[in-house]
This record gives C-alpha cells, structure tokens and sequence, in this order.
C-alpha cells in the first residue's frame, strides 16, 4: 500500500522531494506551511489515513496530541542535538528536524545596508518582508526581542502591550509605508520575487532559498541580519518530519523517516542552500564561490548567537494567525498601532485561555 504523505510546498522545500520519486507515497497534500496545517489537522480530525508529514518545531507542540512521539522508533544521534531538542514537547520527540531556519540580508552592491533597525526605520532604503501569516508575526517577534522585549512572560502569558511591541509595530508601519503596497499580500516566495525583480533594495531569506535568490539575481550579496538594542536575533525554528496517530503503515513510516534523515537526504537539501540538521553533512558542506562563503559564515555566527524561538505553546497557531492579523491591519491603516496592539493582546490572551488546564 502506498504511504500517505503531507508536504510543505514552496521553491525551498521541493527540491528534496526528487528523492521519493523511486519510492511508494502517495502525496495528499502539498501546501505552504500554514495551509498544510489547516488541511492536514482536518484530514487528521476526519481519520483519514496520513503517514508521514511535515511539520515544524513551533508548530508540533500543538498537533502534540495527535502525532506518534517517536523517541523509541527512529535513531537521530546523527541530527544537531539543539535542532532534536527543538522538536520536543513535555520531554517526548514529535518532529525530526529536517532543517534549521534563520535569516539572513540580502542586497544588491550598490545598496548601504544599515546594520540596525532603527538605522533602516530612518533611511531612504526600501525594505521588503513577509505581510502575512508566519513571516509577518516572526518579524515581529524579532524586533520585539531584538529591543529586550518578549511576546510571553515566564508563565507564558502574553505582553502584547509592551513599549517594545509598539516600537516594533511602528518600525514595521515606517518600513511598509515607503515599500510596494502588495507588501501585505507577501509570503516568502512572493518576497524573494520582489528582491530578485528590484522591487525592494533590501530583504531577508531563508537559507533554503540561496540557489534560486542567486540564479535569479547574480549580484546580490549577503549581509547579517538586523541588529536591535541587544543585538542580532533572527527568529528560527526547524522543519521537519512526524507520523500522525492516522498512520497506517508505521514500519513503512518509520523507513521512510530514516531515509528523510540519512545523509543522502540532508546532502540534497544542503544543495539549496539550506541548513541541513544533519551535523557532519553540514560541517562538510563546500561554499560555492566567496559571496556563498560569506553567506555560510553569516549564517553559522547567526545560529551561534542569534537564533531565537518561540516558547512551546500548544495554541501557538492559533496566537500566530490572531497576531499577524493584527498587525497587517496596521500596516494597511485599518486599525491605528495601539489599537492593533489591544487586539493583539485580547486575541492571545483568548487563544491560551484553558492551555494550562
């Protein structure tokens, strides 16, 4: 019987997939992130049959429930031991990490890339980021940190209300008002198009999204990703891999795991410019020429020093779509900051009601 399968889809996951081209699956959904949850939870609810899927560390805690904890089916010894440890929640492993995300600035070379947000919020350089879903709420969340802010307190609270969170909305209001109005239509791959077409002079991306940004745009240059007043944090988490409890074949999904984490696996992904969680395979990784070089050295210091993640929260998406729905009202004008920030809070407050009990 075929195993069922639910993939990310988008320019910087696909290529991997080449490698289950000689092997039975069957792919029933293949969405971007935010989509593939939504159908995959309601395939799951349904008890349609689902073998393996993607998924990704802030997001596993909240399908918690309905996924295999697979300490004891799957040796991961090889993976980077903070990228397993990010696919943990309440001490068992739901997500085996396929790849470690950060950020990093890209350019062309006559761009001056201020090294701050704060030296972006006050020159001409137009800017370009994600204006919706996950993209818009972590870049929200990294200006927050990046000022000594937090979205959660100690007993996971939320503190949508904070000074840092107004200066993070209103950097991000300065920001969009002098970039393309389709900003806030945005995801990730629509925000690469714009950099490579010269519709914004400044952007961040995905290390899975090197070789294309590169092939589209031979002059771009890589730089370190913003600073706040406590330095650098890129916000960060890592793809990966789980069985739901709708499996029908758990041997099979469990095979198919471990080749997804072989070295072979993690050697193509590594091919598009992805941080592959494999800790040999990436030591071992070549940089292409010295641009692809100075890409790999930026993004090595950034996961050392500044990679931030959001706390394991179980209603996490349901804090994430509130929020960055929030916050695209303010960039269009529909809601003034503080009003956002108000619904920001009320919304959080809302979808972590019950969490504790």
């Amino acid at each position: 019987m075929n195993l069922r399968v639910a993939l990310v889809g988008g320019p910087m996951y696909d290529g991997l997939y080449e490698i289950l081209a000689d092997h039975d699956v069957e792919i029933v959904v293949h969405a971007p992130h935010t989509e593939l949850n939504r159908e995959v939870a309601a395939m799951v609810e349904a008890g349609e049959r689902i073998d393996v899927l993607s998924t990704h560390s802030k997001y596993a805690p909240s399908q918690s429930s309905w996924l295999h904890p697979l300490d004891d089916l799957l040796d991961v010894s090889a993976l980077a031991p903070k990228a397993v440890e990010l696919g943990r929640f309440d001490g068992a492993l739901f997500c085996v990490p396929r790849n470690v995300d950060v950020r990093v600035l890209w350019a062309g070379p006559d761009t001056d890339v201020p090294p701050t947000w704060a030296e972006l919020a006050h020159s001409d350089v137009v800017f370009g980021f994600p204006g919706r879903e996950s993209g818009l709420f972590g870049t929200f969340f990294e200006l927050v940190v990046s000022h000594g802010g937090r979205l959660f307190d100690d007993d996971l609270r939320p503190t949508m209300g904070s000074p840092e969170c107004r200066a993070a909305l209103d950097t991000l209001m300065t920001l969009a008002k002098r970039a393309p109005s389709a900003l806030t239509g945005w995801h990730y791959d629509a925000l690469d198009d714009a950099l490579t077409r010269g519709d914004v002079e400044l952007a961040a991306a995905w290390p899975g999204a090197t070789r294309a940004l590169r092939s589209a745009r031979s002059d771009l240059e890589p730089h370190p990703y913003l600073a706040g007043s406590v330095g650098l944090r890129s916000y960060a988490g890592c793809h990966g891999w789980g069985i739901p409890r709708t499996c029908g074949d758990r041997d099979g999904a469990v095979a198919l795991l471990e080749l997804l984490s072989s070295a072979d696996a993690h050697e193509r992904e590594a091919r598009s410019g992805a941080v592959c969680a494999h800790v040999e395979v990436f030591a071992g990784v070549e940089p292409l020429d010295a641009v692809d070089a100075r890409r790999l050295e930026i993004t090595r210091e950034t996961i050392d020093t500044g990679m931030i993640t959001y706390p394991p929260l179980a209603n996490f998406p349901a804090v994430e779509s509130a929020g960055w729905g929030g916050i695209r009202a303010a960039l269009r004008g529909e809601l003034a900051a503080s009003d956002a920030l108000v619904a920001l809070q009320a919304a959080a407050e809302l979808a972590l009601v019950g969490v504790d009990g």
